[in-house]
């Protein structure tokens, strides 16, 4: 595996490593995205994404680290188009200007987009999904995925998004369940569509005619739908659902997070579903 020095940053790499950080167009027209750190780019990996580039950091990181990375990256499959996988060391500055956060272990890494649609996703009988509606915020996101796989969800499926699923903040956020929590992006439309061609049912969470959700049987398929705290769910999927459910608020304030929200109720399905 090819490996090369770069110190200035008006190369190019490392003018692309900035702008697939920066911008959602590059990481859609080049079909990469940026992985910093050794946990999430293991669970990165893991998951079967292919890196092309690694910029490693030897001021920074382990020796250790980078060879056990780069046994990984000779491990896997050939890369789209015939490219060779290959890694760049940089200075420290460049590494502190490359990084979306300082303390990633001096490991930055270029790595292939995946095709990830509802029919990609297994699930098994009594499936648990979380279902979210135009979240903006990716920290938000990151944060539902991190619950995600601390319930065992079988899947995230983000409607009709406001950010893409590969922003480097839900990365972050997520600390690796980005990769670890099947995870697709469609529209409101057809994922109803798909969760009533698979029998699973549309709990979703508002306040206006609706039940406390730990009285909603969570025991069969199940999909726990959430908008975003200032409009809530539109109305197609107030119209779909099998039943609406509620977190009661005995204070003055009428919502929570997103994320907190979601970590209740995924939290009472796995409560139905271990009695």
């Amino acid at each position: 595996m090819k490996t090369e020095t770069v110190t200035s940053a008006q190369n190019q790499r490392i003018k692309e490593l900035l702008a697939l950080q920066e911008k959602s167009r590059m990481r859609r027209e080049t079909g990469l995205f940026i992985v910093e750190g050794r946990r999430e780019l293991d669970r990165c990996t893991d998951a079967g994404y292919l890196v092309r580039t690694l910029f490693v950091c030897p001021e920074i990181c382990r020796e250790s680290d980078i060879e056990e990375l780069k046994g990984k990256i000779l491990a896997q499959p050939p890369l789209p188009g015939q490219c060779q996988p290959s890694i760049i060391e940089i200075p420290a500055r460049l590494y502190e200007k490359a990084a979306y956060r300082g303390s990633t272990e001096g490991l930055l890494a270029e790595v292939c987009i995946k095709d990830r649609s509802l029919e990609s996703l297994k699930i098994g009988k009594n499936p648990l999904l979380i279902v979210l509606e135009s979240v903006e915020k990716p920290g938000n996101l990151g944060a539902v995925l991190r619950s995600a796989d601390a319930a065992g969800a079988d899947a995230v499926i983000i409607c009709d998004p406001l950010t893409d699923l590969y922003n480097p903040n839900l990365i972050r956020a997520s600390l690796g369940a980005a990769f670890t929590v099947p995870t697709v992006a469609e529209t409101s439309e057809n994922a109803i569509a798909w969760l009533k061609a698979n029998d699973i049912r549309i709990l979703t969470a508002q306040l206006q005619d609706s039940e406390p959700y730990y009285d909603t049987d969570m025991t069969g398929g199940t999909a726990i739908v959430m908008g975003t705290e200032s409009t809530g769910l539109t109305g197609i999927w107030r119209e779909n659902a099998d039943r609406h459910i509620r977190i009661p608020m005995l204070g003055r304030l009428d919502s929570l997070n997103v994320s907190v929200s979601a970590a209740i109720l995924l939290y009472e399905a796995v409560r139905q579903r271990n009695q």
